[in-house]
This record gives C-alpha cells, structure tokens and sequence, in this order.
C-alpha cells in the first residue's frame, strides 16, 4: 500500500528538518456535544484564517488531528518568524472575536506550541524526536497553568530553544522580554520552553500549579493525518483512523495578569 509517505509496513519517508506546530483546546472534554463540534470548527476555520493572514500556505501542511487537537508538519521553506509572530497574533484575534459575547457560554482557548526539528511520516503518525518534545512543551504543565491564571487570555503559546532564537534576534515584532523562560519536565522529557501570552503578561503569573491539579491523559489521540494531493490509506489502533491527503484579524494588544476580554 502507498500513499501519503508511507511505502508499505515499517517504511517510513523522512520529512527532514521542518517547522512545526502544535494546538489543544482547554477544557474540550467538560463541554457538551454542541459546543464540541463549535470548536472543531472553529479551530478548522480559524487555523485557515491564520495561515492566510500569515502567507503560510495551509494546503501544503501535513497534519494529525484529534477533534480538540492538531499537530502540524509545515513545508520546509515556511517561514518561522512568520509562524511565531502573523498567525500567532491573527489566531489570538480570530480566538476573541469567536469568544466575544460567549459569557453565558464556554470560551475556546488554545494552547500552541511552535517547535524546529526533524520529523518523519510513520505508518500510524509522526515519528522523531522533535514529534514528542513539541508534544511534551505543548502539554507542560507551565502552558496550561498560564492559561489557567490569565482567565480572559485565549491562547497561550510556548517556543522551544530553537525557535526562540528567532525572537531573540528580533526576525519577530514581539519583544523577547514578553516571553517567559519554564522548564518543561513531561514524561521523559526535559527541556526549556518559552511561554507568550498575547494580551497577558505572563511574567506576572505565579505559574506554580495547585496541588490538586491532575496530569494530563497519557498516549496520544489517534486522529486524521492529512496532505496535498487527494489520495488516502487507512491506519489504525484498536479502531481506525484515516489517513487522508487535502487541504484542511489584527493583532491584539495590551498587557495584564488576567489578559483583556476579547
């Protein structure tokens, strides 16, 4: 069987080194149906609208997706200040205009997380290294507390080492200064990230999390993976998943402890 990288059993074709992205919804599991399948589609429209915003061809981005989830292979020529900085800040505005006038209803808040590595296609996913700590920084648990104490916050993004470079050397209009440095200990990962909070100062957070807070679910959601040209395989673990080739606002301002409603 062939299709979307994979050769046959065990084969796996190497994407090299490439920018790479990682989102998840807070809370998706404590809402109703209703408000799940509002935010599967928000988050589909919104990442399109992003990506527009940021001139990052969307079409050509591989991704796995997990209903709240998504965990996305960008080409290798797509700009990473531009992922950093344009669709970081159109996402956050697309966010609290969704958001604007859900106070009787549950927000959609994102955590995302940008990370610079090598990664490959396996036949049940991404494979590498760099696939697991963008997942690790993505779910640490410095990221979900920001957003947990910055209530009016919609997102909450961390850059790994590598990719904060690209901030330090100013290629983005975000200060580095706004950027707080965690350690990120998730699993068998140990590392740094860098946590930037738009419309929030997360240097002011006590990011400490409660005692009775619990660790996220282990094991990775089996979702869709999907690619540019129209053909499709199915894999699967324990159920099936697909495996399918396709296509899948200003910038906020301002600081506070809190964030700013949108």
């Amino acid at each position: 069987m062939t299709g979307n990288g994979v050769d046959g059993p065990g084969h796996v074709r190497a994407f090299g080194r490439r920018p790479l992205l990682s989102v998840d919804a807070k809370g998706y599991g404590g809402v109703d149906a209703k408000t799940q399948r509002q935010f599967q589609e928000a988050i589909v429209r919104l990442l399109d609208e992003a990506a527009a915003t940021a001139e990052l061809d969307r079409g050509k981005w591989v991704t796995q997706e997990g209903g709240d989830s998504l965990f996305a292979v960008l080409p290798a020529d797509a700009s990473e200040p531009a992922l950093v900085d344009k669709f970081t800040r159109a996402l956050d505005a697309g966010l609290r205009t969704f958001n604007f006038g859900r106070e009787r209803q549950p927000w959609l808040r994102l955590r995302a997380a940008v990370h610079f590595g090598p990664v490959a296609l396996g036949a049940n996913g991404f494979v590498g290294r760099a696939a697991v700590e963008i997942s690790r920084i993505r779910d640490c648990a410095a990221l979900r507390t920001a957003l947990d104490r910055a209530p009016y916050a919609c997102l909450a993004l961390a850059v790994s080492a590598t990719v904060f470079d690209v901030v330090r050397e100013t290629y983005t209009s975000i200060p580095a200064d706004e950027f707080r440095q965690v350690s990120v200990e998730e699993k068998e990962h140990r590392g740094e990230a860098w946590i930037w909070l738009p419309g929030a100062d997360v240097r002011q957070l006590d990011l400490e999390p409660d005692p009775q807070e619990t660790a996220p679910g282990s094991g990775p959601t089996v979702g869709n993976l999907r690619s540019g040209d129209g053909s499709a395989i199915a894999v699967g673990h324990g159920s099936s998943a697909n495996v399918t080739n396709g296509p899948g606002g200003p910038a906020s301002s301002g600081s506070g402890t809190a964030g700013d409603r949108p």
